[in-house]
């Protein structure tokens, strides 16, 4: 499927990226990319998704080719983006699928939004980074003193990490240059700003459907991270999938656009319920 990049200007002056697929009365869906990805980590598994579910890729600040501003890149930033965004596109309310940093940015979204969160998909996640030991290990040994250029082996290492299982290589070729879009600024104030945060209190106040997608054979985020973030998330429910590494939509996107078919589908027939309800 050959997707056409559109580009639009936030009113906080911020250009960002997308694509989008499906039909323009499907139920909105919007995915967030993990850190130094873009809208092209979806590229495997936006043609598997049905025309009825309006999926919309973004590529946040300072990722592929959307804006760079010098600083601004905390999760409540992007969030606040992603809010600008949605404004403009004219949605008032969506279902967000994030990935790894995009599954963040989704927490702090539907926080701080609820009333425009129909539902959340999250994948690769955690609700807080502050004691995972595998992404502090990463920030010492290879991003606190990062500089540019970035090495490309840097960046290699880094997308190969996140798969258990086989991805096509041009896929990963492609990862890798998105990657190294990023200069070493915004590759260190990212991971920097996200060891920072604990969503964990916050997030019990949710009352928004979730669901969480996790690969058992994740490097970053283990099984108690998945059990964190359920406890912390009301009427949150896992889907564990076997073999999977970090990014399960690049190494099993037909099973994870089940998955979020069937969610999203299953929140579009809960409110038509309640909105024939409160009609009689």
């Amino acid at each position: 499927m050959n997707f056409e990049p559109k580009n639009f200007a936030l009113p906080n002056g911020v250009t960002l990226q997308y694509v989008e697929h499906g039909e323009k009365t499907g139920t909105p869906v919007v995915l967030l990319h993990g850190v130094t990805d873009s809208w092209h980590s979806f590229e495997l598994l936006m043609p598997l998704l049905p025309p009825d579910l309006r999926s919309i890729a973004f590529t946040m600040r300072g990722h592929g080719d959307s804006s760079r501003p010098e600083t601004g890149y905390s999760l409540a930033d992007m969030a606040d983006d992603l809010k600008l965004a949605l404004d403009a596109l004219g949605f008032p309310a969506v279902v967000l699928v994030g990935h790894s940093m995009g599954s963040s940015i989704a927490q702090r979204f539907a926080i701080d939004h609820p009333d425009r969160t129909l539902g959340l998909v999250l994948m690769g996640t955690c609700a807080s980074l502050r004691s995972n030991a595998a992404v502090q290990s990463f920030w010492n040994d290879a991003i606190r003193d990062l500089t540019d250029p970035v090495p490309t082996e840097l960046a290699r290492e880094f997308q190969l990490s996140t798969t258990a299982q086989p991805v096509p290589p041009e896929f990963i070729d492609m990862a890798v240059h998105e990657s190294l879009k990023l200069p070493a600024t915004v590759w260190r104030q990212l991971f920097g700003g996200m060891l920072e945060v604990d969503h964990t209190p916050e997030l019990k106040q949710l009352r928004t459907p979730c669901l969480l997608l996790w690969g058992d054979q994740d490097a970053f985020f283990g099984q108690h991270d998945q059990e964190e973030t359920l406890a912390a998330i009301p009427g949150s429910r896992l889907v564990v999938l076997g073999g999977a590494g970090h990014a399960p939509h690049w190494e099993q996107p037909a099973r994870v656009a089940e998955q979020i078919t069937s969610f999203v589908r299953g929140i579009a027939e809960d409110t038509s319920a309640r909105s024939s309800s409160a009609a009689d």
